[in-house]
């Protein structure tokens, strides 16, 4: 029997392999950041720099670079096209703040090229927006008033977000290619320097790995919840 408190449901269960998988991303990226953060790179350069020497090799003069608070909270802006670097990576020189930093101009890069899979991500925020909004909400006013059709729409909705998540994974895996490939053929890293680089680039990727897993495990539970994917709400 599936009722008013839905979310703590048997399917609960399900999440299970997606919440074991985020504990251990998140541990890892934040480990292997601490300990490659403390390893400064032959060159000295720090983040901030090699983002705008980076950007500038590439025609991108206009992609401006900002300082934002937090705590690996870089990411790049594509509507003020601006890439915004955390205190430690902005100021930092370490192979931890320069593959940060080369990975989010990796994502300028992709926007001004065209990039297809981060046009389709870009394109569907408004949509992930709502799904993430409404479709828990919509999803259980429909089993508490008996409307199918409400239940059904608020699962559809939650597609977006899991569109969303899968969409991520390679503007995300060719963000970091595209960072270490430059930082190796530039000259920016040693061949030794980009081997912690990559491990710090991996480890954020794993977190995407498991926003993903964990996205699509929802649906599956709002799917038997609804009663879309044989199950039962009597």
């Amino acid at each position: 029997m599936y009722f008013p408190g839905f979310l703590f449901d048997p399917t609960m269960i399900l999440l299970i392999p997606g919440i074991i998988l985020a504990m251990y991303a998140q541990g890892k990226v934040q480990s292997t950041f601490h300990k490659y953060s403390r390893v400064l790179s032959n060159r000295g350069i720090t983040g901030a720099q090699i983002a705008r020497i980076i950007l500038d090799g590439y025609g991108l003069n206009d992609v401006e670079i900002e300082m934002t608070g937090g705590h690996l909270s870089d990411h790049y802006d594509p509507r003020s096209r601006k890439v915004r670097l955390s205190n430690e990576v902005y100021r930092g020189s370490s192979l931890a703040s320069l593959g940060v930093a080369a990975h989010e101009v990796g994502h300028a890069i992709q926007h001004d090229t065209g990039y297809v899979p981060l046009h389709i991500r870009n394109s569907i925020v408004p949509v992930t927006q709502i799904g993430s909004t409404l479709s828990f909400p919509l999803l259980l006013l429909g089993l508490l008033m008996g409307i199918q059709p409400l239940a059904q729409l608020g699962v559809l909705l939650f597609t977006g977000v899991v569109l969303f998540q899968v969409i991520t994974l390679p503007v995300e895996f060719n963000a970091s290619s595209r960072a270490l490939a430059i930082l190796d053929r530039e000259g920016f890293l040693s061949r030794e320097e980009l081997v912690g680089t990559k491990k710090v680039l991996d480890a954020a990727a794993l977190t995407y790995v498991a926003a993903a897993l964990m996205a699509a495990l929802n649906l599956v539970r709002l799917l038997i919840i609804s009663g879309m994917l044989g199950g039962r709400r009597d």
